[in-house]
Parts: structure tokens; C-alpha cells; sequence
């Protein structure tokens, strides 16, 4: 039993994925020996609605000056990131005076640019120095510090309050909900909004997509749960809009309570969520078997192509790739190595399992029989790049929803 993070109700896991790797700590060969694991378990409140793992490793782990991710590697999400952007300016920045925008896990600007090219005060919190150094060369006002209630009081003493306090994929990074939801509360206007946006419980659930879980996701969020964790601070729940990104995110708005109107949305999705049986602990318990039946499916597909003599790649050293390898049972046998355009991560090797991850140029040079898609939540953008692997009789293998082969 631990006690839940968010409302403090004494809960128990229900899954245990064994030792797992910081998901993002790609290594060198010389660092196998001194590497870093801890137990992943989850676990589901029925208080509060928070999906969460028991143990998260301490944030400098994760988050550091060699931080391996840099979102504007992605075309598609520059353009997500401009087109969030452009929401934000115009819902609700239309008719203030000077407003004011601050972004929490800034990474490397991607969205901020927007703003300072629209000519808006802007301030990017980003831990990792490494991304936000590339955030500053572009000029983007950006500080490398974790954000909490007392960063919050520095901020508003320094700049003022924000019109807006926006992120994306971070929120559900930092195990102190509250602390943070209480920073957020100091730091808006009255009338001001949070907006923020993650990986959606409903769709893992639905997809089984359980590579959503790892070291950096200490929550995997609903409506139901952050209504309940920014509830408590003065914070109401006024619009929620889906996303495509990330394999089916939710982006949540929150307001300053009664300073403004709440979209029918958000009755919507909570209702949604019911039917779905999210509230319920046999939801879990099915998920749970859902996933060991994935781990089986996939374990045996790359099992049999290796007794075959089938070369298989994998596609993407996403921090999902850690789970996968790990969670199946995986070994360097059944993947030659892990294409990659991060710089960063070439010539490194995968956590935990240790396959070797390569420059992108290499699968494209020796095309193999077949390539795992860790990237599937870039599916999309994937396909339209690799047309010409698929015309040359190369096969993909996804396991989301399900384990298949794309011919």
C-alpha cells in the first residue's frame, strides 16, 4: 500500500512491469555496469481517478544537461506546437493588453517561438539546460529551474502574473501535483488560463498502448483525475479538446473558478469516462491482461523471424522503446539495432537491454526485412518518409492496438 499522490487515499499496485531503466538514458558501453533501475509498478486510485506509478526516480535522473529529446526534430510537431500556439492567441489573448505567457518544459523553444515571433512577453521553464540553451541561441527567454510554488512567487514578484501558464507533455512528469497546481493558481490572473495537454488514459486504455508508461509519466492523466488534483487550488476544469499527438493525448483548460464559462465538452468526456469504465479498479485488471497478452504476441513474433533469419530494426529509440524491450523480454537478437536521427543517442545503447542504436543514414543504406515501429505515435509522418522501404518489400511490425505485420 502507498498513499496516492493527488488526494493522499491509501492505494495498492495493480501491475508490475519488473526493473526498468530511465527510459531516456541511453548509454554507453563503459556505463552498463554503473546502470541505474527501479521497480515500475502502477497503480489506480479510485478516490481521486489518478493512474500513477508507485515509484518515480528523482527528477535529475531524467531531466539534466545531456536531456536526449529534442521536439523540434519533428516537422509535425512544429506544427502542432504552432497551431497550439495560434489557439492560445486567439481564444484568448484577443483584446489584452500586453499579455503575458509563460511555458513550463520549454524544451528547445518550439512553441515559444511562436509567441516571440508574434511579439508576446514570453518565458520559457525548462530543467534541462542542454534544450533550453537551444531555446536561448534563438532568443527565447528561457530559465533552467523545476517549476514549484515558490518559483511561482519569484515569477510573479519579477514579471508579473500570466495571462497564460501553457505546456505540453510535462504536467504529467511532475509526481507533486499539488504543489505545482498551487504554483500555477499564484501565478495566473484572476481571469487567466492553464492550459495544458498529455497522453490521454482513455486511449492507452483503449489501445493497450502501455509503452505510455515509464520513468518521466509518473501519471497517465483523464478528465476525472485533473478536475480532482487542480479542484483543490482554486482551479476549474472550462474546455477539453483531444489530440492526435503522442497516440491520442487531451489537452485540458483550466481557469481561475467562475471567471469563465465551461464548455459542454467538459460534461462530455467526464461522462465519457464513465462509460469507459475508468473509475472502476476491473478496468485495470483488464488492461493489465490485455498487456501480457501484447508481451506474449510480440515476444513470439520476434522469436520466430530471428529462428527465420530475419533481420529486424527497430524504428525510433523512443523513451516507449524502453518499456517494449524491457516489458517483453526483448534481447539484442531479435533487434540488429535502433535507427535514430538524435545525434545524441547514435552510437549509445538502448536501457537496460543494450542494442545498439545507429545513425538513421544506416537503415536507409541496409534496408532490413523488417522494422519495429517503436515511433508509432509518429506513424503518419513515418510512412510518408519510408515509402520507398515499404515498395522495396520491407514490412513493418506495430504492436498498437495490436501485434501485426503491415504487409
Amino acid at each position: 500500500m502507498f498513499n496516492c499522490r493527488v488526494c493522499n487515499h491509501q492505494i495498492e499496485p495493480f501491475m508490475d512491469f519488473g526493473p526498468m531503466p530511465i527510459a531516456n538514458g541511453f548509454l554507453k558501453k563503459e556505463e552498463f555496469a554503473e546502470e541505474y533501475f527501479f521497480r515500475m509498478e502502477v497503480a489506480f486510485c479510485d478516490h481521486c481517478g489518478a493512474f500513477q506509478l508507485v515509484e518515480q526516480p528523482d527528477a535529475q535522473r531524467m531531466f539534466h544537461e545531456n536531456y536526449a529529446f529534442f521536439s523540434s526534430l519533428s516537422k509535425h510537431m512544429q506544427i502542432h506546437f504552432k497551431a497550439y500556439a495560434d489557439f492560445v492567441m486567439e481564444r484568448f489573448f484577443a483584446g489584452r493588453k500586453d499579455p503575458f505567457v509563460v511555458e513550463l518544459g520549454s524544451n528547445d523553444g518550439i512553441m515559444l517561438r511562436n509567441f516571440k515571433e508574434a511579439g508576446y512577453r514570453h518565458l520559457g521553464v525548462e530543467p534541462s539546460e542542454n534544450v533550453a540553451d537551444v531555446a536561448r541561441a534563438q532568443g527565447i527567454q528561457t530559465i533552467s529551474e523545476f517549476f514549484n510554488l515558490e518559483l511561482a512567487e519569484r515569477l510573479v514578484a519579477e514579471y508579473g502574473h500570466a495571462d497564460a501558464v501553457i505546456c505540453a507533455n510535462v504536467m504529467c512528469h511532475i509526481p507533486d501535483i499539488n504543489n505545482v497546481a498551487a504554483g500555477m493558481a499564484k501565478l495566473l490572473k484572476p481571469d487567466g488560463v492553464l492550459m495544458f495537454e498529455d497522453p490521454y488514459l482513455g486511449d492507452m486504455i483503449a489501445k493497450t498502448s502501455y509503452d505510455q508508461i515509464y520513468d518521466e509519466h509518473v501519471y497517465i492523466f483523464s478528465a476525472t483525475s485533473v478536475s480532482w488534483a487542480f479542484g483543490q487550488h482554486g482551479l476549474e476544469l472550462i474546455d477539453v479538446l483531444p489530440q492526435v499527438t503522442h497516440g491520442g493525448s487531451m489537452r485540458y483548460v483550466f481557469a481561475p473558478k467562475g471567471s469563465h464559462a465551461i464548455s459542454p465538452n467538459v460534461a462530455a468526456l467526464l461522462e465519457k469516462e464513465r462509460a469507459q469504465g475508468l473509475h472502476k479498479a476491473e478496468t485495470y485488471e483488464q488492461f493489465r491482461r490485455n498487456c501480457e497478452a501484447s508481451r506474449t504476441a510480440l515476444f513470439g513474433l520476434l522469436e520466430r523471424l530471428h529462428q527465420e533469419g530475419k533481420r529486424v530494426v527497430g524504428y525510433g529509440a523512443t523513451s516507449k522503446s524502453t518499456t517494449v524491450l524491457n516489458y517483453c523480454g526483448i534481447r539484442p537478437e531479435h533487434i540488429e539495432f535502433i535507427s535514430d536521427t538524435t545525434p545524441i543517442k547514435q552510437g549509445k545503447y538502448s536501457p537496460g537491454v543494450h542494442i545498439p542504436v545507429r545513425p538513421y543514414e544506416e537503415f536507409k543504406q541496409n534496408p532490413p526485412d523488417y522494422a519495429l515501429l517503436f515511433a508509432w505515435n509518429h506513424a503518419v509522418e513515418i510512412f510518408e518518409k519510408e515509402g520507398a522501404f515499404t515498395a522495396d518489400g520491407g514490412k513493418w511490425i506495430t504492436f498498437v492496438p495490436e501485434v501485426r505485420v503491415l504487409e
